[in-house]
């Protein structure tokens, strides 16, 4: 996210996203005011007075942040002076922030007490206490990242945040447009020079990471204007978008289309050539080990990203641990489905007949044609599941969704798939990316779970109603913790069964294949950053136990290697979920509402499984 900004730890938005509390601690929230026995000993026009202080307070420190970001800006709708530019991202607006971070942190402690606020507001002060506190905290760790790799780098999430989040209505916003483009060569510079400081001090992606960034980088300049052919991704975008302004001439968007041309292949190429000479250079120095526990202080880093991804203080060897047994469990289930519709073998066998499909319908044809019926079925599939979300949830977003392939350019090395959510102002749906690069990645009897996962009742129910809520700081609208949002992810897989999806056995079977995909996760997450496996060795993991293809197998190891800890949010996230429903159902007997629990979990927007374990257990007392 930002299952998708989710999704997924721009390197250009890792700073907003501490700030806005994506990446929170569990023992920095654990907050006794949120206790509903608890009481302040104010009158109630005091704690209506510091409520509206706080909140004003709060709001006000989260639009100065967003102003610091002109793209976090283009993100929230926001299209203002700044909207031509891209974000600053040198050494020294990374000490402004960590100023800002600390000033800000004594502001808030000086200024507000928890124990004068009323229960909402004191959650909020320590959410934003532990967000200020762990983005001090990360500061020491900003060169241990990757700000080009194949998942999320500069290099694709440029021509892509052009592409899907820049909206033009008028000439102004063209022109804006072409600014951007402009603006590449000076924005890619600070990014490199950022990547050049990490690997001086020993911090770079593994080898066979260069290799897929430089394929990507030359897929970018392929097409018009470059070159003669079909319009290259960034001006078949721009061209599309100003042909379908209504106010201007013909000439006029010619005279657009031309600039755009021009500053492509004088600005963009440019950069881009200066890039694959950089990334050529670092190749060079590149090693072929994979774990994190490779860089300088590799190990308190992976535990600093574990327990800044699951909000927990789960060791890895617990996590570890965890994931063989989600695995072993998942695996008896597999086997009474694989009863059920009669195949003759084991389950090794099983996931040879699913992956390999001789009988060819497990998957669309990998023709246009086959494309465009897996988006269509999906998008049925979403359609299907909105009639009956009155039945579980109370809450439903208003923002639009649609189903869109991954583009071109990026689909050979992005994900399977991933969401991106709306726009505030309603200029932009949500966004359920499926990446047919390959369709044998993508089997039909996996599409259930999948399109649940990233639209509804998944990533868009909760992302959208989050940021459409109201009586709660825009830190917490659109801020995020990746175990909240991906085990809100995983749970929607899981409660369409419940709810009669799923009928045909083979669905049902991708369904748990999705599940035992995270649970091995946890396998190979750590298997790679705490126990030194190699990167074959954690492709042979997910072969052997999984009925996905050797190719998405690969894809998935490489993606944990340059996102250190984050797959491990989906299953622990899940399970928190699980465990706090089934108590609370155990608790309240014919009392439990299955669309009241979920409005307890999605009606406060985001928060550590912590926070989110006592917000039910205070909802049990309440009901109790």
């Amino acid at each position: 996210m930002l299952a998708a900004i989710t999704n997924h730890e721009s390197h250009t938005m890792r700073k907003f996203l501490i700030l806005t509390a994506s990446a929170l601690m569990l023992t920095a929230c654990q907050p006794t005011a949120t206790n509903s026995t608890e009481k302040p000993a104010i009158s109630a026009e005091q704690l209506a007075e510091n409520n509206a202080a706080i909140n004003t307070w709060l709001d006000a420190k989260y639009d100065e942040s967003v102003m610091r970001s002109p793209m976090w800006q283009t993100y929230m709708g926001i299209r203002g002076e700044d909207y031509g530019k891209w974000d600053i991202v040198t050494e020294a607006r990374a000490a402004e922030d960590l100023q800002i971070a600390k000033d800000t942190l004594a502001e808030l402690r000086s200024t507000f007490d928890p124990k004068t606020l009323g229960e909402n507001e004191a959650v909020s002060y320590l959410l934003m206490e532990a967000s200020l506190e762990e983005e001090i905290e990360a500061y020491k760790w900003r060169h241990h990242g990757y700000p080009f790799n194949q998942m999320f780098g500069a290099h694709s999430g440029t021509p892509a945040f052009l592409i899907n989040q820049h909206v033009i209505t008028n000439e102004a916003e063209a022109r804006a447009y072409i600014s951007r483009i402009k603006g590449v060569p000076a924005y890619m510079d600070q990014i490199v020079a950022a990547s050049d400081r990490n690997v001086a001090a020993g911090v770079q992606p593994p080898k066979f990471v260069y290799d897929l960034l430089l394929d990507d980088i030359g897929n970018l300049t392929k097409g018009a204007p470059f070159e003669r052919g079909e319009p290259s991704a960034l001006f078949a975008d721009f061209s599309k978008k100003v042909n379908a302004l209504p106010d201007l001439s013909a000439a006029e968007k010619k005279d657009l289309r031309i600039d755009a041309a021009n500053a492509l292949k004088t600005a963009f190429k440019p950069a881009y050539i200066k890039l694959e000479k950089a990334l050529r250079a670092q190749s060079e120095t590149a090693g072929t080990d994979d774990g994190v526990w490779r860089l300088p202080d590799g190990e308190a880093y992976y535990k600093y990203r574990l327990k800044s991804i699951t909000t927990t203080d789960m060791t890895a060897t617990q996590i570890h641990d965890l994931g063989l047994s989600e695995v072993a469990r998942i695996h008896d289930e597999m086997r009474a489905i694989m009863k059920s519709v009669g195949f003759e073998g084991n389950l090794q066998d099983f996931f040879a007949y699913m992956r390999d499909d001789p009988d060819g319908k497990f998957h669309y044809p990998d023709t246009e044609e086959g494309r465009a019926a897996y988006l269509s079925e999906a998008t049925a599939l979403i359609e299907t599941m909105k009639g009956d979300l009155d039945d579980v949830f109370i809450k439903k977003p208003k923002a639009d969704l649609i189903v869109k392939a991954v583009e071109p350019f990026r689909e050979k090395t992005a994900g399977k798939a991933f969401y991106s959510r709306p726009a505030p102002d309603g200029s932009r749906p949500g966004i359920y990316y499926a990446n047919l690069y390959s369709m044998k990645d993508m089997p039909i009897y996996q599409m259930e779970a999948l399109a649940y996962h990233e639209g509804i009742p998944g990533h868009h129910m909760q992302l959208a109603i989050s940021q459409e809520l109201t009586g709660i700081p825009k830190f917490r609208k659109f801020g995020g913790y990746t175990a909240y949002t991906e085990g809100w992810g995983l749970y929607s897989e899981f409660l369409p069964k419940e709810m009669g999806y799923y009928t045909d056995p083979y669905s049902d079977f991708g369904r748990l294949a999705m599940e035992l995909w995270r649970a091995a996760r946890l396998v190979v997450d750590t298997g790679l950053h705490d126990k030194k496996w190699t990167r074959e060795e954690a492709i042979k993991y997910l072969v052997d136990n999984t009925p996905n293809a050797e190719n998405d197998c690969r894809k998935a190891i490489e993606r944990y290697i340059v996102m250190p800890g984050q797959a491990t949010a989906y299953k622990i996230g899940m399970i928190k979920i699980l465990e706090l429903r089934e108590d609370a159902k155990a608790k309240l007997g014919d009392k439990f509402d299955i669309r009241e629990f979920h409005d307890v979990v999605l009606a406060v927007g985001p928060v550590p499984l912590g926070v989110l374990e006592t917000r039910v257990n205070n909802w049990v007392a309440s009901k109790a």
